[in-house]
């Protein structure tokens, strides 16, 4: 199993793209994995042809272990495959459909191609159990098959076990197998959580212009105007060139600082929280920030993401706003040094002066920090120099 992410320790096999026997060039797709982060097809890196599939569809495999045996691949591969086979006893299971990769269809569904939308657990019990998962009605969250589906479902008619009850009288327990990406957001935030030292710090900015111009573009017609969120990113990232300190990582007791500037945008999908990276993105202008970030985010979406898009940021953006959120703390994701939380902008009565009583569009932004490489007032001036550039956001569009 190759490493397809940064974070990724194991990934489940969804469909072998390639047949025991059949050979293969380099660059040919191999088989579609579902890493931690997204779903990815796997190309040869050199010319061959399978021998023996070792970990079937719906197994999971850490990284390294052996999934499959190349023909003439000799007595080394022949050992692990049989360490394999004795770890996953579910390979075994798979031996009669060695000839083809892909299980049977079992209804019009599956002949179309369909895969049907299940956790992890739920494939290999289905396997384990010799049930076909298109059969299965899904009861997890948008409709996701869960482990418990399959095994209700292998149950005979009226032989339904009661659910279980909480000891307690918090009533009937049901039990929701994470994702391996919401496993791995769990594993990775506990993390931060124990390791770094943060600290906040919040700003209030006038985004009046910004929204200004963006209500010129929708009345002109202009859908691919930048996003609120779009001038936000842009603005970081010339902050992040600006103040090097927070493009960067505490490692091994020391601070290392990177010369690239790689902003990760969050996307909330219906299972998960990824976080695909505009690259370089000091470098981009703010209209080609705003391609780039609705082009990632309906990959996300879609979980069509590629690894070398997920990896590689010094630095986060995650925006609530479109949820109605005035504010909140997001959590450092490690290695990074800091993470930006935005929220709505809202019309808000400031006194100008002169002027009086003005309404103004106003944006909340919380900075969370590690504490081991930078202090409260860097954190001030970073939102300081934030806040400077989004209130007169002509140098942002240049």
């Amino acid at each position: 199993m190759p490493k397809l992410s940064d974070s990724m320790a194991d990934a489940v096999i969804l469909r072998w793209l390639k047949a025991p026997g059949e050979s293969f060039r380099r660059g040919d797709a191999l088989l579609e994995v579902e890493t931690d982060k997204a779903t990815v097809v796997y190309e040869a890196e050199a010319d061959g042809a399978f021998e023996a599939i070792l970990v079937p569809e719906g197994g999971t495999a850490s990284v390294g272990q052996p999934i499959a045996t190349l023909a003439g691949g000799g007595p080394a591969v022949a050992e692990a495959a049989a360490t394999t086979e004795v770890a996953a006893p579910v390979a075994t299971q798979a031996t009669s459909e060695a000839a083809s990769p892909v299980a049977p269809a079992t209804n019009g569904a599956a002949a179309a191609g369909a895969r049907p939308n299940a956790t992890p657990v739920a494939r290999r019990t289905a396997l384990e159990l010799g049930l076909s998962l298109h059969d299965v009605p899904g009861t997890g969250p948008g409709g996701r098959i869960t482990g418990d589906d399959v095994r209700r479902a292998a149950e005979p008619a009226g032989t339904a076990p009661a659910p279980a009850t909480a000891a307690d009288g918090r009533g009937d327990v049901t039990i929701v197998e994470p994702t391996p990406t919401q496993a791995t957001i769990a594993r990775r935030m506990a993390q931060s959580a124990a390791t770094i030292p943060v600290f906040t710090v919040s700003v209030d900015a006038d985004v009046s212009q910004i929204a200004t111009q963006r209500r010129q573009a929708r009345d002109e017609g202009r859908a691919a105007a930048p996003s609120l969120n779009d001038f936000v990113v842009r603005a970081a990232a010339l902050v992040l060139r600006e103040l090097p300190r927070f493009n960067a990582s505490w490692v091994d007791g020391r601070v290392e600082l990177y010369s690239r500037v790689n902003v990760g945008v969050a996307v909330a999908t219906d299972d998960a929280l990824l976080v695909p990276v505009v690259a370089d993105a000091d470098r981009r202008a703010l209209g080609e920030i705003a391609a780039e970030t609705r082009r990632l985010a309906e990959a996300a979406r879609s979980r069509a993401l590629r690894p070398e898009q997920l990896q590689g940021a010094t630095f986060t953006v995650s925006n609530l706003g479109m949820f109605g959120v005035r504010a909140f703390t997001a959590i450092v994701d490690p290695p990074q040094t800091a993470i930006l939380a935005v929220g709505s902008a809202r019309r808000e009565a400031l006194e100008d002066g002169a002027a009086g009583v003005t309404f103004r569009d106003v944006l909340t932004l919380t900075l969370s920090c590690d504490h081991r490489v930078v202090y409260g007032a860097d954190g001030a001036r970073f939102l300081s120099r934030l806040r400077e550039l989004l209130e007169q956001p002509l140098a942002l569009a240049l």
